[in-house]
């Protein structure tokens, strides 16, 4: 019997994952929906709004302090926002301007500062010190950078005093119509690399990368891996899982890339350039292609993408599984590289899926003939063709996109459901965040809203076990 038990170990852990190498890891799970309305490879235009939103709302565990009032002068890196909390924490203008609106909500919660750009942006300048991994830590707090670094368990901004396991970084996005790291960062190498060398004397540095022939293929002072496989192959959380699974008690960060291409440039030239390359993509975005622009940037300067009408269509900033949605009056998110805009799907359908014959329509499990075309692609939108009811009492059906060892989707979904915390832990919550299981919402027969159940878990472990 021990040695079915060790056999059949063996079995399903290489149902999840095989090592070719010790860098080179296949991912066996997961699932690439087929999304017509790639951005094409190429930078159609540059944005400079007239105002730029920051948004504390996008800092998971972050209580905003303001700085500044309306009327102050700000330039671009000038700290607007500080965390309660831990004032060393700074939220930073990418502009140079003029605080225009403190905008708030209910209870006169803080929502966002609005700043008027000036035509020409200035830079707040500074001297970073990188010789140890305590400068490292004060020069990007001072910076306004330090909110790029998300810590797990949780997914809060990573708190100064801790110190992790390990940095991981996701040098690539295997989400539905997300930006292409090799055309958005290929020509910042040397700024990944500067931002490499900085957070390596705070930690280990693990960068997931998507082919061998990557253009970060040979970054230094790091351990570079190839994942190979489907949706959600390029999710850091995954990656971590793969390599280091998060137990309790262990402390990890995480960075983009996009933002530790900043941390790059603000240790080699002084200054808080966030700009990035983002894709604007979706069925229904006119000639989707990519833009030059700052979070916080409004989503009516990219009109032309949608012909400035509304009516009709969804604009999220972010992909379409783990986005927000943002309308025309919202604002390109901190952490975003790709703005997707897809149909809002109103209509219903005669005996819907009781008809086999749906060519227009694309099925994860086989349920039409979609299958029968692989390579096709979808003008897929929102309609979810039905509402949620009882979960599917099988958690093979959601496993089987989710390539995590140790993680049972349905048994810790309905643990955050349940509030149970023993639970939670025994289910792999110190593991994941709400965007790790965002496949398992899209292939749910019972149309749960699965992310959100999660986050509310991880919401009450932030507060039980504060």
């Amino acid at each position: 019997m021990a040695i079915f038990a060790r056999y059949f170990k063996s079995r399903t852990d290489n149902f999840y994952i095989t090592q070719k190498m010790s860098k080179n890891i296949v991912l066996k799970k997961g699932l690439d929906i087929p999304v017509e309305g790639a951005a094409e490879l190429r930078l159609s235009k540059t944005v400079d709004p007239r105002t730029v939103a920051i948004e504390p709302t996008a800092f998971k565990g972050l209580v905003p302090r303001l700085l500044v009032k309306e009327g102050d002068r700000v330039l671009a890196g000038s700290p607007v926002m500080a965390d309660k909390k831990n004032p060393d924490i700074l939220l930073a203008s990418p502009v140079s301007g003029t605080v225009r609106e403190i905008v708030r909500g209910e209870k006169r919660k803080l929502l966002a500062v609005l700043v008027e750009a000036d035509d020409t942006k200035e830079y707040l300048k500074s001297e970073p010190k990188a010789g140890d991994a305590a400068e490292v830590r004060q020069s990007l707090l001072q910076s306004g950078l330090w909110p790029f670094l998300i810590q797990r368990p949780y997914g809060i901004v990573a708190d100064p005093a801790a110190t992790p396991k390990a940095i991981f970084v996701s040098a690539f996005s295997s989400a539905p119509l997300a930006a292409d790291t090799e055309f958005t960062l290929g020509d910042r190498v040397n700024d990944i690399q500067t931002g490499i060398n900085a957070l390596a004397k705070i930690a280990k540095v693990n960068v997931g990368i998507g082919k061998a022939s990557s253009a970060f293929a040979k970054l230094e002072n790091a351990e570079v891996r190839v994942f190979e496989g489907r949706h959600p192959a390029g999710n850091v959380g995954v990656q971590i899982n793969a390599v280091s699974p998060i137990l309790k008690g262990d402390t990890v960060w995480t960075v983009s890339l996009t933002g530790l291409a900043a941390i790059g440039r603000y240790f080699s030239k002084g200054v808080y350039d966030v700009r990035r390359k983002v894709a604007v993509a979706g069925p229904a975005a006119i000639e989707p292609s990519y833009v030059s622009a700052v979070p916080g940037a409004p989503m009516k300067s990219l009109a032309g993408f949608y012909g400035g009408r509304t009516e009709g269509i969804r604009i999220v900033s972010g992909d379409i599984l783990t986005g927000k949605a943002v309308g025309a009056d919202g604002f390109l998110g901190f952490f975003d590289d790709t703005v997707t805009i897809i149909r809002e799907g109103t209509d219903t359908e005669l005996f819907g899926w009781a008809l086999p014959i749906r060519y227009k329509q694309f099925s994860a499990d086989r349920s039409y003939f979609s299958w029968l075309t692989p390579r096709r692609k979808y003008g897929m939108d929102t309609n979810l063709h039905g509402g949620p009811r009882a979960f599917v009492m099988n958690d093979s059906y959601y496993s089987r996109v989710l390539p995590m060892k140790g993680i049972f989707p349905v048994y810790l979904v309905k643990a955050c459901l349940a509030g149970d915390i023993d639970k939670m832990e025994q289910f792999g919550i110190y593991q994941v965040l709400p965007e790790d299981l965002a496949l398992c919402e899209y292939v749910d027969p019972s149309k749960n809203y699965i992310q959100d159940m999660v986050a509310q878990g991880i919401d009450l472990m932030l507060k039980e076990m504060a």
